[in-house]
């Protein structure tokens, strides 16, 4: 049986309307929560100010930049992608098959972003 492979998305919602920002496929967790980590601190810092595109050369396909009104959801980033407990707990969620989430929300404007990870099995692996 083939080792699990990871996906990784981030979006947005407000309402009934959603945007999916970005995502990559990745051969193992840490890649896919190092990858989270890195969107979730390239959102933050973006807040209220545009950041320069990714290097072409490094192949990091960065998520499309959202604004945010307030500093609650970047706040809520950092806090996820700076806390080693958090980080664990997604590596071991990851483990063990289930998805890695966080969600923060900028109330000004309803703003909901999502960071999401999880395994997905080949077919070649279905019976």
């Amino acid at each position: 049986m083939r080792d699990l492979d990871y996906i990784a998305t981030v979006t947005a919602a407000a309402g009934r309307s959603a945007l999916w920002l970005g995502g990559i496929a990745a051969p193992n967790r840490r890649l896919v929560l190092r990858w989270l980590r890195r969107q979730a601190l390239r959102l933050a810092d973006g807040h209220g100010r545009d950041l320069p595109p990714a290097s072409p050369w490094l192949r990091a396909r960065d998520v499309r930049q959202v604004t945010f009104h307030g500093s609650d959801a970047p706040n809520g980033l950092r806090a996820w992608a700076c806390d080693d407990e958090r980080q664990d707990n997604a590596i071991r969620e990851l483990r063990s098959g289930l998805p890695a989430l966080v969600t923060v929300v900028d109330p000004a404007v309803g703003l909901r972003v999502t960071l999401a990870g999880w395994p997905i099995r080949s077919s070649a692996c279905e019976p």
